[in-house]
């Protein structure tokens, strides 16, 4: 028998990550409608339901599962929330992750068309529970995607804000809308993320807005990969003081988005070449990664061990 020791790998999937989402992923897949309300049911913050929801996006075919339960189930927030989910999903791997000017009209035509069943669902979940985050946050998504512009996505995080302020989902989806390549501009996505992590209690989510807008910036400035913007010092020192009043607070509850919160701020931090800043995140990381932000300059799974190589020699 070899002794030599196995390839270290990059984690991505999120049931592994976070285990008991195989148990929902389990649940779709038996066709156990049960198993999977009470999963969401179990759940007691909405910021874990709506990265528990996110797995729907992803599950193939989990679309004929949900148009069964929500033709058996037709009251069902949850199901008809779910299946927008999944809705979206199909029409955004339809589109790509492409710049829109890369994308040909065909393939927009059914991107729009999966978007716009996804959003029939919605609106009339959002009639019926006008509280229901999970269905507000998602038609955030829509919005973007319909490209209904910045009023209408303003108006919807504001319904979901009010009743739910801190709702980091929604927070990362307006901020994606308030950039520039969806019609928005840098100062609106400055502010937003800022306002957001002002506002919300120490130790919450809301610090890796500040990191993602960074890199938001950073991507507008670049060709994936040779951008200057993340190195100067001050930005360096604004991700780490973004990070210090969220994964770094003592009040912070990691949650289902731990993984994520990390590894934006540890590719914020990298990409700008702070790899001795960005050891602690990846020591608390471990294998555990994201797509976003790694595979902006290759391999994801090879961006990532190379610069948590890095960071953990320097750190």
């Amino acid at each position: 028998m070899s002794s030599t020791a196995p390839p270290i790998r990059a984690q991505f999937d999120p049931c592994v990550i976070i285990p008991s989402l195989a148990d929902l992923r389990a649940a779709v897949h038996e066709h156990d409608w049960a198993s999977v309300e009470a999963y969401f049911d179990f759940l007691d913050h909405e910021d874990d339901r709506a990265v528990a929801a996110e797995i729907f996006r992803h599950l193939g075919l989990a679309e004929r599962f949900l148009e069964r339960i929500v033709a058996e189930r037709p009251s069902s927030a949850l199901a008809r929330t779910l299946l927008a989910i999944r809705y979206i999903g199909v029409g955004w791997g339809i589109r790509g992750a492409y710049r829109a000017k890369h994308v040909s009209r065909k393939r927009f035509e059914e991107f729009h068309e999966w978007l716009r069943r996804a959003e029939r669902l919605l609106i009339d979940v959002c009639a019926e529970h006008p509280t229901y985050a999970l269905a507000w946050a998602t038609r955030l998504t829509t919005a973007r995607g319909l490209e209904l512009g910045q009023g209408e996505a303003r108006r919807r995080y504001e319904r979901l804000a009010e009743h739910h302020p801190h709702h980091i989902s929604g927070q990362m989806q307006l901020l994606q809308h308030l950039c520039p390549k969806w019609g928005g501009s840098w100062g609106e996505a400055e502010a937003f993320a800022r306002a957001c992590l002002d506002s919300a209690p120490p130790g919450s989510h809301a610090g890796r807005l500040v990191a993602q807008f960074h890199l938001e910036r950073w991507l507008g400035d670049t060709n994936y990969g040779h951008s200057d913007y993340l190195r100067p010092t001050a930005v360096r020192d604004d991700i780490l003081a973004a990070a210090a009043r969220s994964v770094g607070h003592p009040d912070y509850r990691p949650g289902f988005h731990w993984v994520g919160d990390h590894n934006d701020f540890a590719g914020a931090l990298c990409l700008g070449g702070h790899h001795r800043e960005a050891a602690p995140f990846f020591r608390t990381l471990g294998d555990k990664a994201t797509e976003l932000p790694w595979k902006y300059t290759g391999d994801k799974g090879i961006q990532f061990l190379k610069h948590r190589k890095t960071a953990l020699a320097k750190g």
